[in-house]
């Protein structure tokens, strides 16, 4: 069973970093893309950084310059560095893999979620 268990969540003054960590673990045959999302209350979910296996980027407009995405395929683990944090980063922040669990089947994991709470 493909499991997505993230860390690094927690309550920091603004201006502050923090870094978040998502590991994969389980059966499965390789990831794709790697991303993290956000939500905060009232909120929909919002994309806020994606990774892809080469290494190609993408960032949400308000977290760009702030936050870097990145990861460690040999530990099937993904990151997201977040400096520079303001109270509008907090939120619960998922991690979501695209995973192949054999080479034709290919689903999207969710993390359980870790909260961010950045004090102004």
């Amino acid at each position: 069973q493909v499991q997505l268990v993230e860390s690094g969540g927690g309550l920091v003054q603004a201006g502050g970093s923090l870094r978040l960590s998502c590991a994969v673990s389980g059966s499965i045959f390789s990831i794709s893309t790697m991303g993290w999302y956000r939500q905060a209350p009232a909120n929909q979910r919002e994309l806020v950084a994606v990774i892809w296996s080469g290494g190609l980027t993408n960032y949400a407009d308000s977290v760009k310059r702030r936050f870097t995405i990145s990861r460690d395929n040999a530990k099937n683990t993904v990151y997201l560095q977040m400096n520079s944090l303001k109270p509008e980063d907090t939120a619960v922040y998922y991690c979501n893999a695209h995973i192949r669990v054999s080479p034709y089947v290919e689903n999207a994991y969710w993390g359980q979620g870790t909260q961010v709470t950045v004090s102004s």
